[in-house]
Parts: structure tokens; C-alpha cells; sequence
């Protein structure tokens, strides 16, 4: 970071009662380069166990995504660790549209990684959370061993599709984007409550500036930023990766189904066959009991 961002932080009222939601929020401030801004973490399970689960949300959901998928990996004796990135849930949001950068999220993750010293992680990740998650274990590869995939991709500089520039210009032309009814479209059983769990970090647009940042992000040409770091992640998938992997997709979902989930099973060393959810959109995680299940089952088994 070249300057220190104007900040807001979501009062913690909007946070109360949420449906299906019980877990306690944890924070640090002091991340190197990125001190005094607030990232907001769950950390359920025991702090000493063989395996850790880092789960990665995407645009514009928050750690409340992966509420179904927690006691699963608590239960199987993981600890989960589900961060928020800058601009979304409990964590800071810097208010200037042009604070929010590859390079910004990315290297928090990964000082964020240093300070919990997180290891044998099994990395989670889902939208923007794969866009951004995917391109770290090759820098700190002695930290991850394993790969849990739902609907994303990596971004490397060509356009994902119509479908993906369709979603663009829509998201450009919502700058108060209602983040909950955006996400019941494509997950038809969410209630009210819930919808309203996904808006409670958004009292109102002046804390949206992640939400309109993260589609213009996804590097669609060759000359953005992160496209190289993101060749050199595909890289390290297809000829470096020596962990177990597992992958859900979401048939349903319009712009990150399965023709692009199966080009990504494509790309990463041993990628078993995947597990097909054919009612599920592109926010997995709504169906991720069974998801979480499918995957424990596998990683026990073995290859």
C-alpha cells in the first residue's frame, strides 16, 4: 500500500442474530503493511489440529457463506479459519473505489497467512476467493496441502465468456447493488433472513466500493494487474501440485458451470472427477453440507 485508505467499518449492531449463525467474530489490525486496518476471521475448532480449513468467499458474499460448511470441518477435528476480505463482511472497507487491487487483497492474504502461521491448510475457495486464493500456495507452498474448488476460475488476461461480461456491465450499472436478492437468484430456498445476513455489512452505498470493484477486477485482458502472478498459479497447478483435490460444481450457475470448471479440473495435477451439484447455482456453498461431506469422504479415503 503506497497510502494509508479512508476506511469505514460496519457497526456491529448489523451483525446481530443472524440466521443460522453462531459463530464468534475474530480480528487482527496489525498485518504488515496493512496496519490499523481490521480484517475479520471465524476460527472454530482446535487450534492444534492435523488439518485447517481456509475458506475464501467471493463478490459480494462474506464469511456467512461458508456457515453450513464450518461444522462439518469442525466436526471432522479441522480448524476453520473463514476471513472476510477488505470491503466485504466485518472486515475494514476503504471507501475510494481505486484502494481495491489485486495486489492489495492478495498480499494481505498472504500476511495474514504469516501472522496466524497457518499450515497443512486446505485451501477452500469459491469466486473470487479462487481468483485471488489459487495464486498463493505456489509462493508459500510448504503451507498447503490440500484443494477444496467450487466455481471460479483464474484469471490469466482473456474474457471468461459472454456470460461473465453480460454479468459486468450489469454489476457497473448498480453501484447500490442489493448484495442479498443479487445472490436469492441464483439460490432460490434462501429466506429473508438470510438475504438480510448478506446485505447486514452494507448499510448503505458508501460501503459498496468492493462490491463494484471486484467484477471490474477479474483480469479479462492481458495487460491487467495480476495476470502474470495468475500464469504463474496455473503454472504451479498444473506441473508443481503434489496435494489431494477435490471439486464441486454448480451446474446451474450461467458464467462459472461446468464447461469452465471442468477446463480448471483440466489444468490441476490430479484433480479427481468432480462432484456435480444439478440444482446448485454459483454460490456452492448454499448446498455445502453436502459438499463439505463429499469432500471429507474423499480426503479420508485417500487417492
Amino acid at each position: 500500500m503506497t497510502r494509508d485508505p479512508k476506511v469505514l467499518r460496519t457497526p456491529d449492531a448489523r451483525f446481530e442474530n443472524l440466521a443460522d449463525y453462531s459463530f464468534a467474530p475474530n480480528y487482527v489490525d496489525d498485518l504488515e503493511g496493512y496496519e490499523g486496518m481490521r480484517v475479520h476471521y471465524i476460527d472454530e475448532g482446535p487450534s492444534d489440529a492435523e488439518h485447517t480449513f481456509l475458506c475464501l468467499h467471493g463478490e459480494p458474499t462474506w464469511a456467512y457463506l461458508y456457515r453450513h460448511m464450518i461444522p462439518e470441518f469442525v466436526a471432522s477435528g479441522g480448524r476453520v479459519i473463514a476471513p472476510d476480505w477488505f470491503g466485504f463482511g466485518r472486515s475494514d472497507k476503504p471507501v475510494d473505489d481505486a484502494d481495491y487491487t489485486f495486489h492489495f487483497h492478495r498480499n494481505m492474504m498472504l500476511r495474514f497467512i504469516e501472522k496466524l502461521d497457518l499450515s497443512n491448510i486446505t485451501l477452500v475457495v469459491q469466486d473470487w476467493g479462487g481468483v485471488l486464493g489459487l495464486t498463493l500456495p505456489h509462493e508459500m507452498p510448504e503451507r498447503f496441502s490440500r484443494l477444496l474448488i467450487m466455481n471460479t476460475a483464474l484469471a490469466t488476461g482473456r474474457s471468461p465468456g459472454r456470460g461473465f461480461m453480460e454479468w459486468k456491465a450489469f454489476a457497473a450499472s448498480q453501484p447500490d447493488m442489493d448484495c442479498g436478492q443479487l445472490i436469492a437468484r441464483g439460490t432460490p430456498h434462501l429466506g429473508d433472513a438470510e438475504i438480510a445476513a448478506y446485505n447486514a455489512p452494507f448499510p448503505d452505498i458508501t460501503f459498496k466500493a468492493g462490491v463494484r470493484r471486484f467484477p471490474e477486477m477479474v483480469m479479462v485482458s492481458p495487460e491487467m494487474e495480476g495476470v502474470n502472478m495468475s500464469k504463474r498459479a496455473a503454472a504451479f497447478w498444473r506441473d508443481e501440485w503434489q496435494g489431494d483435490s477435490f471439486m464441486a460444481i454448480g451446474a446451474a450457475d450461467p458464467v462459472l458451470g461446468v464447461d469452465v470448471m471442468n477446463a480448471m479440473r483440466a489444468l490441476i495435477k490430479g484433480c479427481p472427477e468432480p462432484l456435480v451439484l444439478k440444482e446448485a447455482g454459483h454460490f456452492v456453498q448454499e448446498w455445502g453440507g453436502e459438499v463439505a461431506r463429499a469432500a471429507l469422504q474423499h480426503f479420508s479415503s485417500g487417492r
